[in-house]
């Protein structure tokens, strides 16, 4: 029984372990933190990554936890809309999609599909690849005839075997942070916008009425901060929206006191190859194409297809074609990958530079949705998620 050995309990991660165990592989899953993470911001389910999602028989369960959603808007100062793209726009496929659910609860429904037949280890991570053979954090060691990296931007995997993280990341131009807050708009499922030049607060609606899944954003060159100093990126958010209105005082507060904060660079990471030996990156860890693309889950689940398509069922798996299953993983998925990376971001959508560029963007979200630019924009913004065609394994 071939080991593969992954590290990420996220989406990637879980995904992948689902269709190696059913192909009879041996899985162990390692994950930094104690116990399957929970929370987190909405992500969607379009396109490739539906399709991923209904040939693995998890379509129902992830429906089942999807937030009934009404659209986005574009907010003033005093709660007024500049502008709304409802979540019928572009058929269900707009800024906010007809499948949408929380990070944890789609992290949730991949791991119960897949705990029974995979060995999680959590509260632990590598710390050390020596060919075929990871030395883990408690000291324990992983021999593995695949390691995988779906560990994130950050990949601890992709620094131990291809280098340091600033070889590969590129940043975007701004920082946000995620959190839950309570809900003192009244979001009755719209997903809200409001900016001033610079910055961008936003509010979408949980499970809980009472309850917001809340961002702020500001643009910035690239900041010198440690990731694990909650406090200091909460202070980086105070310094930049201390004057700003609409509900920013509020969201400030519940920064604060969030169990669930999490700040990071807006970034891609662009790799000539995410393969090497007998290591593969997947996900964000090697192909990152930015929160603001929403396409991080759908090459996540894609990813994950794609790569155990190719390495094939367990009892034809062979050292010796290895190198071209993994060489194949790349060349599926590298057309998929720079179409989702060439989409434009939406920086300077997300956060506007003046007074006018904020007018501009509400324009165009209202203009975008009617004749004769519709069907332009659709093209070009939201037709990505199908663009590759997933090969039958």
């Amino acid at each position: 029984m071939p080991t593969v050995l992954i590290s990420g309990a996220g989406i990637a991660g879980p995904a992948l372990a689902h269709w190696l165990t059913g192909a009879g592989y041996r899985v162990v899953v390692v994950e930094v933190v104690p116990e399957v993470r929970s929370g987190g911001q909405t992500v969607d389910l379009r396109g490739a990554g539906h399709d991923v999602a209904e040939r693995m028989g998890l379509l129902e369960a992830v429906s089942a936890k999807a937030l009934e959603q009404r659209g986005a808007a574009w907010v003033r100062t005093d709660g007024s809309r500049r502008a709304e793209m409802p979540v019928t726009a572009f058929h269900g496929n707009g800024l906010v999609s007809k499948l949408e659910i929380l990070r944890g609860d789609l992290v949730d429904v991949l791991y119960q599909a897949t705990r029974a037949r995979t060995d999680y280890r959590f509260g632990t991570r590598i710390t050390d690849i020596d060919d075929t053979t990871a030395t883990l954090s408690d000291g324990s060691t992983v021999t593995a005839d695949l390691i995988v990296g779906a560990d994130g931007p950050h990949s601890a995997v992709r620094r131990l075997v291809f280098g340091p993280e600033d070889r590969f990341t590129t940043p975007l131009g701004g920082y946000n942070a995620w959190f839950s807050a309570p809900d003192t708009v009244g979001l009755d499922g719209w997903y809200l916008l409001y900016q001033e030049p610079g910055l961008n607060a936003s509010m979408r609606p949980s499970h809980d009425p009472a309850v917001a899944k809340a961002g702020l954003a500001f643009r910035s060159g690239p900041l010198d901060y440690d990731r694990r100093d909650t406090e200091a990126q909460i202070e980086l958010l105070r310094g930049h929206f201390a004057e700003a209105r609409w509900h920013c005082p509020q969201l400030l507060a519940a920064a604060a006191e969030a169990d669930d904060f999490h700040f990071d660079a807006f970034l891609q990471v662009h790799m000539d190859s995410f393969t090497r030996g007998r290591v593969a990156l997947l996900g964000d860890a090697g192909y990152c194409a930015s929160p603001l693309s929403g396409m991080g889950t759908s090459l996540a689940l894609v990813g994950a297809y794609v790569l155990a398509g190719e390495l094939g069922p367990a009892d034809s798996f062979a050292a010796e074609t290895l190198p071209a299953a993994l060489a194949r993983y790349e060349t599926v998925m590298r057309p998929y990958i720079d179409r989702c990376q060439t989409l434009a971001n939406g920086i300077d959508g997300y956060l506007p530079k003046s007074s006018s560029d904020i007018a501009v963007t509400a324009a165009v979200m209202k203009w975008m949705q009617r004749w004769p630019l519709r069907p332009i924009a659709e093209r070009k913004w939201f037709t990505t998620a199908d663009s590759i065609a997933l090969p039958e394994y």
